[in-house]
């Protein structure tokens, strides 16, 4: 497929994986903040192809895991009552708040709908004028201008029966907190496109200029991965500390300019709690005065309980850098996407979820190992197996 096969390559992706050799001269530790390429690094085996001096951790850049549990328990709350038709995306459904989650909500009778675009928030609400319909807002900048659109149209079709339970996070404050962390192990970062793609590069100028990091914009496929990280790598060797831009192709240095206008007309910059990394400040969302009306804490009422349930749950020591999954005791046994003891297990974008699905957990005395530990691109491991990208499959539907 044009503008997607080329960027899993196998052989580029070698060419790409030496190229970072070559320049390599002592270790470095980089965070790649978003789960999306997190997911990609594990699920193509990325990171079994750098050299041993350059180290990948993985950030906070899942908004579904960081959300607080104290807006999980709201969420649930609302879900439960009768006269509410609480509207959500699927990933949020396994997410474990302090007793709970939307899923067991909605198998208890809550009326609890996946929808596809917020819009569809909005199409319910309107054809359930008796009802109060919520949209449970979660997200990064990516998916704030959705949200924001829904808050608009819902003013201009007069729904007084449509809120949003909003927790929105911003990537830049969360970045500085992991840098500001007396343990800050990260030397230069490869920031989300697709984040980027509707903030743009300004916002993180001043972090790379402060802290001297280099932080490269990069893409969510294999070459990507690979080019960002060589980019930052070069940075580094190189005694420098900028933004650069590797996936040009989606991202303008400005972002999107319609989307930011109406994400500053909707919300308004808040502090906001983050799951297993305490409260940040200016790193949220929350409606602008203007639209105040349309919060479902108004009509529902003020949080309350902690941000963070107490717990064995890691999952924030694996949102700042600090451990791998796999490094958690619960991990595999007494944490899996059946049971998760936290939201990195379930969520779409989590680390503990990629390593399950893509790495392999210890069982008992046994281990399982998923085809072999032949990753998607086929160049990784030598086990018989095609190579390149005729080679493509998902090694991580053999979980048992």
């Amino acid at each position: 497929m044009k503008h997607l096969d080329e960027y899993r390559d196998a052989d580029l992706v070698q060419r790409c994986a030496q190229r970072i050799a070559d320049c390599v001269t002592r270790p470095w530790t980089l965070m790649e903040v978003c789960g999306g390429q997190t997911h990609a690094i594990v699920r193509h085996g990325l990171d079994e192809l750098l050299p041993d001096g350059v180290r990948l951790v993985h950030g906070p850049g899942c908004p579904v895991c960081v959300t607080p549990t104290a807006i999980l328990d709201k969420a649930h709350e609302i879900a439960n009552r009768p006269e509410v038709i609480f509207c959500t995306f699927a990933d949020m459904l396994r997410v474990p708040g302090t007793a709970t989650d939307l899923f067991e909500v909605k198998a208890r009778g809550g009326d609890v709908r996946i929808i596809h675009t917020p819009l569809d928030a909005i199409e319910i609400a309107e054809a359930a004028p008796d009802r109060e319909v919520v949209l449970f807002a979660v997200g990064f900048e990516t998916t704030a201008p959705a949200n924001a659109l829904c808050v608009v149209e819902a003013r201009r079709r007069r729904l007084r029966n449509f809120s949003l339970l909003v927790s929105h996070v911003l990537v830049p404050p969360a970045m500085e907190a992991i840098l500001r962390a007396d343990d800050c192990r990260v030397q230069g970062f490869l920031a989300a496109g697709h984040v980027c793609s509707v903030m743009g590069v300004s916002e993180y100028r001043p972090l790379a200029a402060r802290y001297r990091v280099p932080i490269v914009v990069t893409g969510f496929e294999p070459v990507d991965i690979l080019h960002g990280i060589l980019l930052c790598v070069r940075q580094l060797e190189q005694g420098r500390h900028e933004v650069e831009n590797q996936y040009e192709r989606a991202v303008r240095p400005d972002g999107n300019e319609a989307a930011l206008q109406l994400v500053r007309e909707v919300f308004t910059v808040t502090d906001r709690a983050w799951r297993g990394m305490g409260s940040i400040e200016h790193s949220g969302l929350s409606l602008a005065p203007a639209y105040r009306d349309l919060d479902a804490l108004q009509r529902f009422g003020a949080l309350t309980g902690p941000d963070d349930a107490p717990g064995e749950c890691l999952s924030g020591e694996v949102l700042q850098g600090r451990r791998r999954p796999d490094e958690c005791p619960a991990f595999g046994t007494r944490c899996t996407p059946d049971h998760p003891l936290g939201a990195t297990m379930v969520s779409a974008e989590g680390a503990c979820a990629a390593y399950y699905r893509y790495r392999p957990v210890p069982v008992g005395a046994e281990s399982v190992d998923d085809a072999g530990a032949v990753r998607e691109l086929g160049a990784v491991h030598d086990t018989g197996a095609p190579t390149g990208t005729s080679a493509l499959r998902d090694t991580g539907e053999a979980r048992t």
